[in-house]
């Protein structure tokens, strides 16, 4: 940890915040400012130097001023690192510095005479080259952190009250535009390997799920989720995160109770920013329920997993995804094809009217019973492994409420980095299980979407 960021480093929790780790950084050929106006507990504005690999930062009440009568106070706080000079967005209740934070303003800035500034004591005159401040200031140390900043006369003095900018420098939103909507999400830790053959970075994932978000939002906005997440890259230990501790903007919460579980903070994504912001809290595969949030109790999609016997040929297997096709066609059941990322495939039936999960439950059992009793040697609805020799695991649970299942188009966070693909049935011959992985996926983004008519 860069001992000049560590009080930084300490008072802020990176698991939850999405402000910028602390790591000293290589000082720019002219030092760079920012002004951001940070509503918390108390509104105020923060002016940050650019100094000796770190900024150097002032708590401001009221904000600058350009009348020379007004003598802002100035509260010196912690070293910030440089790359806090981007921060835009919401710093999560019960963090530190909870609240609102927009970009106000941004420039260079130098010392007057070649000086080099005192921060722990005396008088610090400088020039800002800002887009809003402009001219002569002074920052003078009156006791401790305590200082004030003074405007000095010179041709900007007499302009009018500065205060009145009200949007961001950088997007041109207002605090309550970026209160409710969301910020681009900073990376951290992009070289982490995830994966090892093929060696994948965080950043490579990042950039897949930039690529496929589009195509992928419609499956996963306003479902309650869960996801795997992979802190530590390869090597390290994944968990399941179906619950979320952090209100932040970049995902709803919904307050309910599931069977055996005590816990109540169910969350999902709302948009874009959503999918970006979980990878970059490295959750990497996503699974998602078959409902609406905002109708918990009535699923919308049936899924159907073909699990096979590892030792079944993929000939088999695709037999087995065909009969089932040929059933859910007999029930009128509309019906698409991923494939699972893993040994199987995945069937997914939208459903035009929505239905109880009672109903829902039964629909797909009966499916499953009747493919069971039509072929016995080849199908199987239990899922121990003994009962699945030679045969095919129909899973069928996954349609009961608080049940997931992969989304489409996520990572599978498997030997390597493969992709829960929607592809079209002609497809099936050609493509396996595992077969798409992240570079395949972006490229067959070029091509008509196999599922343009799920939603239809």
């Amino acid at each position: 940890m860069t001992k000049k960021l560590e009080e930084y480093n300490k008072k802020r929790n990176f698991d939850k915040t999405h402000e910028p780790r602390g790591r000293k950084e290589k000082s720019s050929r002219k030092f760079r400012f920012v002004v951001q106006h940070h509503i918390a507990r108390k509104d105020h504005y923060d002016l940050r130097l650019e100094w000796d690999g770190v900024l150097k930062s002032w708590a401001v009440p009221k904000g600058p001023s350009y009348n020379p009568k007004d003598k802002r106070l100035a509260v010196m706080v912690e070293d910030h690192p440089i790359s806090y000079r981007n921060f835009e967005g919401i710093i999560p209740k019960g963090e530190y510095g909870a609240g609102t934070v927009m970009l106000w303003d941004y420039g260079t800035w130098e010392v007057l005479d070649g000086k080099k500034p005192n921060f722990k004591k005396g008088i610090i005159k400088f020039k800002l080259y800002g887009k809003r401040l402009k001219g002569l200031w002074t920052l003078v140390l009156m006791d401790e952190d305590n200082w004030l900043l003074i405007k000095d006369k010179d041709e900007f003095h007499l302009y009018d009250n500065i205060l009145e900018f009200n949007t961001s420098v950088k997007t041109g939103r207002t605090m309550a535009e970026v209160a409710g909507e969301k910020t681009t999400i900073e990376l951290t830790n992009p070289d982490k390997v995830i994966f090892k053959n093929p060696k994948v970075t965080k950043k490579d994932i990042f950039n897949y799920y930039e690529n496929v978000a589009k195509r992928m939002l419609p499956y996963v906005e306003n479902r309650l989720i869960s996801t795997i997440r992979l802190p530590d890259g390869v090597g390290g230990t994944p968990f399941y995160k179906k619950h979320f501790e952090n209100l932040d903007g970049y995902l709803g919460v919904k307050k309910m109770r599931s069977s055996g579980d005590n816990r109540n903070d169910y969350y999902y994504i709302k948009d874009i920013n959503g999918i970006m912001q979980e990878v970059q809290m490295n959750s990497y595969e996503f699974h998602i329920w078959g409902s609406k949030v905002d109708d918990v109790n009535h699923a919308d999609i049936l899924v159907f997993d073909l699990d096979p016997d590892e030792n079944l040929s993929l000939s088999k297997l695709r037999e087995g995804v065909k009969d089932l096709k040929k059933i859910l066609d007999d029930y009128n059941l509309e019906s698409f094809l991923k494939t699972s990322g893993g040994k199987g495939y995945h069937i997914v039936v939208p459903l035009r009217n929505k239905t109880t999960w009672k109903n829902a439950r039964s629909i797909a059992r009966n499916i499953t019973k009747l493919m069971e009793a039509t072929w016995p040697d080849k199908y199987t609805s239990n899922m121990k492994k003994s009962k699945r020799k030679g045969k095919i695991f129909i899973d069928w649970v996954r349609n009961i409420k608080g049940a997931t299942s992969v989304a489409p188009y996520s990572i599978r966070l498997r030997k390597k980095a493969t992709v829960s693909m929607p592809i079209k049935w002609s497809e099936l011959d050609k493509i396996s299980p595992d077969e798409i992985t992240i570079e395949k996926a972006i490229q067959r983004l070029k091509r008509k979407d196999p599922w343009v008519n799920f939603f239809a």
